[in-house]
C-alpha cells in the first residue's frame, strides 16, 4: 500500500536535512543541477579476471560492459542515497535499484534500437547480471519483439499532430506528480537509478552526458573506448596499460560532495577489483 505522499517508484524522504529539502524548491529542475565527474579506469585486473572467467568458452562471454553495469548496481546498492530521486520539487528515496541501457539492433545508420532494463535484487552478483543482459540484449535484438516503451512509442507517433500535443502535457504531468502507469516506469529507461552508454562499442570517446527533467533518474554513466595509456608509479616510472574513461553526470541536489567523492572511490575499488563483484549487491566490501 502506497502512503501518502509517496509515489509508486519511491518514498517520500521527510526527515532530511534543511538544504536538502529546500534545494528542489529553489532548483526545481533536474538539468540545471548536473554535477559532472570524469574518472580513468586501469583496467589491468579486469582483463585478468575475464580471461578466467571467459576460460570455459561460454556461449555469452563475460564484458567489460557487464562489469560497468554490475559495478554501478552495487555501488548504488551500498550507497543509498545514490538511489534518490527529486520530483515535483520534493525528495524521494526509489524502491529498487535499477539499470537501463540501449541496444543497438545491427551496427548500421539504419539500424534500429531497443531498451534494455535490469531490476536488480540485493542478492545478484555478476553472474546473475550476466545472464540477465544476455536476456535482455537477446529480447531486445529480436526482430519480432519490442521492449513496452517502444511499443507505445510506435502506437503514439501514429495519432494526429493535436493530439500527440495533448498526450505530451497529460505525460509529462502524470510524470511530474509520480502517476505513470507501472508499464511505462518498468521499461522507461529515465525512471531507472542509472542509465548506462556505452560509447566505447561505438568507437566514441567517454563525455559529458545530460540528465532528464523527464522521469526521476539521477545518473548517467557513459563508457569509452578501451586504449593504452601511460601510468606513472611514485617514482615516476611509466608503464603502458588498457584503461577506459567514464563520464558521470549526477544530480547535485540528491547528496553532498563528500558522498559523491566515497562513493566515486567505490566505483573505481569494484571495478580495479573485479573479483569482489562476485559478491552478492548488498555486501559490503570494508572501508573505501
Amino acid at each position: 500500500m502506497i502512503k501518502p505522499g509517496d509515489r509508486r517508484d519511491g518514498k517520500y524522504l521527510k526527515k532530511i536535512d534543511s538544504m536538502h529539502t529546500i534545494m528542489p524548491l529553489m532548483y526545481p529542475n533536474r538539468c540545471d543541477n548536473e554535477a559532472f565527474i570524469s574518472e580513468c579506469i586501469d583496467l589491468t585486473n579486469v582483463e585478468t579476471y575475464l580471461e578466467k572467467k571467459n576460460a570455459g568458452d561460454p556461449a555469452y562471454k563475460y564484458n567489460l560492459f557487464q562489469i560497468m553495469v554490475t559495478a554501478m548496481l552495487k555501488t548504488i546498492t551500498l550507497r543509498p542515497k545514490m538511489n534518490r530521486f527529486i520530483a515535483n520539487k520534493s525528495i524521494y528515496q526509489r524502491n529498487e535499484v535499477s539499470a537501463a541501457f540501449t541496444v543497438k539492433k545491427i551496427f548500421s545508420d539504419n539500424g534500429g534500437e531497443a531498451l534494455a532494463f535490469i531490476h536488480s535484487r540485493e542478492t545478484d552478483t555478476i553472474d546473475t547480471v550476466h545472464d540477465e543482459i544476455f536476456r535482455q540484449v537477446s529480447l531486445c535484438k529480436s526482430e519480432d519483439q519490442k521492449d513496452q516503451s517502444t511499443a507505445a512509442m510506435d502506437v503514439i507517433q501514429k495519432l494526429p499532430r493535436i493530439v500527440l500535443k495533448l498526450v505530451g502535457a497529460i505525460a509529462r504531468g502524470l510524470d511530474r506528480h509520480g502517476l505513470m502507469p507501472h508499464s511505462i516506469i518498468a521499461t522507461d529507461p529515465f525512471y531507472s537509478s542509472v542509465v548506462l552508454s556505452n560509447l566505447g562499442s561505438i568507437k566514441l570517446h567517454a563525455g559529458y552526458h545530460h540528465l532528464t527533467n523527464w522521469g526521476t533518474t539521477s545518473i548517467f554513466c557513459v563508457i569509452g573506448e578501451i586504449k593504452n595509456r601511460p601510468f606513472y608509479d611514485d617514482e615516476g616510472n611509466v608503464t603502458m596499460r588498457k584503461s577506459v574513461d567514464l563520464g558521470l553526470t549526477i544530480d547535485e541536489r540528491i547528496a553532498d560532495g563528500y558522498y559523491y567523492s566515497k562513493t566515486i572511490r567505490l566505483l573505481k575499488k569494484l571495478l580495479e577489483d573485479p573479483e569482489l563483484l562476485e559478491k552478492p549487491l548488498n555486501e559490503e566490501i570494508g572501508d573505501i
